[in-house]
C-alpha cells in the first residue's frame, strides 16, 4: 500500500463527502454523559485538559497568524499552562491573538457540531488531521508535541479507517466535549478573578488589560459572551439533530 496517497485520498474524501448520522436521544445522552466524565472529575480532566489546553494555544497561534504576527513556538505544561511566543509590530495583532485563547474549544467545539449537523464531519476531520500535523512545527517542548502527536494520530486512524458513521459520532462527541471543557476554564479564569487573585499574573484577561489599557473584566466579559453564544448555538444545533 502507498501510505502518503492512500492517506492524501483520505484527506480528499473527506472534503468531497457528505453524511448525516440519526442522532436518538440515548446517544446524545450518552455523548452528554461522556463530555462531562472528560471535563469534570479531576482525574480524567487531568489528561483531556492537556487537549483543551492545545487548543485553547493554537487558538492564539492561530490568530496571531491572521494578523500577520510570526510565531516562534508554543508550550504545553503537564499543569495545564501555556504559552505562546510570537512577535509583530501590530498592537491589535497582539491583542487579536491574546483574545482567541479561552473562546478557541468553545469555537471548535460549535465548528465541529456544525459539521456534523451539515453532514461534514468528514471535512472537518480532513481539516483537524491537517491542522494538527502543521501545528506540530510550532511546539518547543515533549508535552505539547507528545499531545499533538497523540490527537494527529487518532485523527488519522480516524480518517483511514473509520466508517462515516463512527467519524460522525467521533466528531459529535469531540464537539461536544471541547465546548464543556471550554466552559470549565471559563469558570475557573472567573475564579482566577474574584477569589484567587494571587494568580491574576497568570489571566489572559489580566494580561490583555494590562498591555493594552482596557481593563481586565472587560476581556472577562468578552470571554463569555463568545463561549455562551457558542454554548446556545451548539445547543440549538444539537436539538435540531435529535431523533425520536
Amino acid at each position: 500500500m502507498n501510505f502518503p496517497q492512500t492517506w492524501w485520498e483520505a484527506v480528499v474524501r473527506g472534503f468531497t463527502q457528505t453524511h448525516t448520522t440519526a442522532v436518538p436521544m440515548p446517544v446524545l445522552v450518552g455523548i452528554l454523559a461522556c463530555a462531562v466524565v472528560l471535563s469534570i472529575p479531576r482525574a480524567t480532566w487531568r489528561w483531556f485538559g492537556l487537549y483543551v489546553t492545545f487548543v485553547h494555544e493554537l487558538g492564539h497561534a492561530y490568530a496571531a497568524l491572521m494578523t500577520g504576527r510570526f510565531v516562534h513556538g508554543l508550550r504545553i505544561g503537564l499543569d495545564h499552562s501555556g504559552r505562546l511566543v510570537s512577535s509583530g509590530r501590530s498592537a491589535f495583532g497582539a491583542a487579536w491573538s491574546g483574545f482567541w485563547g479561552y473562546p478557541a474549544p468553545a469555537v471548535v467545539g460549535l465548528c465541529l457540531i456544525a459539521a456534523v449537523s451539515a453532514g461534514r464531519s468528514g471535512a472537518a476531520m480532513s481539516v483537524g488531521a491537517l491542522i494538527l500535523l502543521v501545528s506540530l512545527v510550532f511546539l518547543r517542548n515533549l508535552t505539547g508535541i507528545l499531545v499533538a502527536l497523540a490527537s494527529a494520530g487518532i485523527a488519522q486512524v480516524l480518517l483511514l479507517f473509520a466508517t462515516p458513521d463512527v467519524v460522525n459520532y467521533v466528531v459529535l462527541a469531540l464537539g461536544v466535549a471541547l465546548t464543556v471543557g471550554g466552559v470549565r476554564d471559563l469558570i475557573k479564569l472567573a475564579g482566577v478573578h474574584t477569589k484567587r487573585r494571587e494568580r491574576l499574573a497568570s489571566s489572559d484577561a489580566f494580561i490583555l488589560g494590562r498591555t493594552t489599557g482596557v481593563p481586565g473584566f472587560v476581556w472577562l466579559s468578552g470571554f463569555t459572551v463568545v463561549i455562551a453564544g457558542c454554548v446556545a448555538a451548539s445547543a440549538w444545533l444539537l436539538w435540531g439533530m435529535l431523533t425520536v
